[in-house]
């Protein structure tokens, strides 16, 4: 067992970290790394897995390095074979990010903090009622070794069962997977739902998408992204200003900040009678409680984290 996690398996390149069930804190701070909070309010979160904007960044830098490619080879005989293998590698994703954008966007899971369940909801109209403490989180890294050294991936993944036990094998588990990297990362955005859900919705971040467009458009987004880094500079946060600087030139930010906003505002909602009914608030007496186990297991947590904080 960690000092971060309820668990922790450790491999020669891999790391898988538990951390729920029991949903008890992990030590880190909630981080909306991907802009996952949808929609957020006294009775439920609403949490998305769609990140067209992060699709953006990973296809930026190829872009970018494609683009450099034909600039280098413009005189050589090799031109035609690197505008040829530059479609190539770019092409195919591009018309993947264009065909996305033609279509509706999922809708989210809400957690209901209230009735501490969790609504899964299906693009048939199908949807699952899912107790909060049998809700699932796992942080998987995994390294690879190359000629350029080491490199880490990793996942966020949030489970849900099936409420039905008489559901076909194929329709029993339901899971969302964020790439947010593995560790620390992963466990700050799991915190966003477990904090809300334990702790409430002034623990968590605001939702970046509920309300009205900014109206920025790509120019503004990237003018508002470079002056951020200009006052970093100003102030002699030079970190900060490098971060922003390497955002908006090599990750394409602006790009996906403008994309993500013209289909997240609005976000999609749950609109089945009986979900709107579920989403309603309730009278304090009639709130759900934690289960004895759970209760104990985090003070447990919360001890020995206060304990570490007094070590360090």
């Amino acid at each position: 067992m960690t000092s971060a996690t309820p668990g922790s398996r450790k491999g020669l390149l891999s790391r898988e970290d538990y951390l729920a069930p029991p949903a008890i804190p992990t030590g880190q701070t909630p981080k909306d790394v991907l802009n996952t909070i949808w929609r957020k309010n006294e009775v439920f979160l609403d949490i998305g897995s769609y990140s067209i904007g992060s699709f953006v960044m990973v296809l930026w830098p190829v872009v970018l390095l494609c683009l450099l490619m034909i600039y280098v080879d413009r005189n050589a005989e090799k031109l035609l074979s690197t505008v040829v293998m530059s479609l190539v590698l770019v092409g195919i994703p591009i018309l993947i990010l264009l065909h996305s954008l033609t279509k509706p966007v999922p809708p989210p899971v809400r957690f209901n903090r209230q009735r501490r369940e969790v609504c899964v909801p299906f693009k048939d109209g199908r949807y699952w009622i899912v107790p909060w403490e049998q809700v699932t989180a796992q942080a998987i890294a995994i390294s690879s070794v190359g000629q350029h050294g080491k490199t880490t991936q990793g996942l966020l993944v949030v489970g849900f069962r099936n409420p039905d036990p008489d559901a076909p094998e194929k329709e029993r588990d339901f899971s969302l997977s964020f790439s947010c990297g593995g560790g620390e990362t992963a466990m700050s955005l799991w915190e966003c739902m477990r904090s809300y859900m334990e702790v409430g919705p002034d623990a968590v971040p605001k939702c970046n998408f509920e309300g009205e467009s900014t109206g920025k458009g790509l120019l503004g987004w990237t003018f508002s992204i470079l002056s951020d880094a200009l006052k970093s500079l100003l102030k002699g946060d030079f970190k900060a200003a490098f971060k922003d600087i390497f955002f908006t030139v090599f990750l394409g930010a602006p790009l996906g900040f403008y994309l993500q906003e013209r289909k997240l505002i609005p976000p999609p909602d749950l609109t089945a009678p009986a979900i709107v009914e579920w989403s309603k608030p309730l009278p304090p007496e009639q709130w759900a409680q934690r289960s004895a186990e759970l209760e104990q297991a985090i003070r447990l947590r919360e001890a020995e984290l206060e304990k570490e904080a007094h070590v360090a």
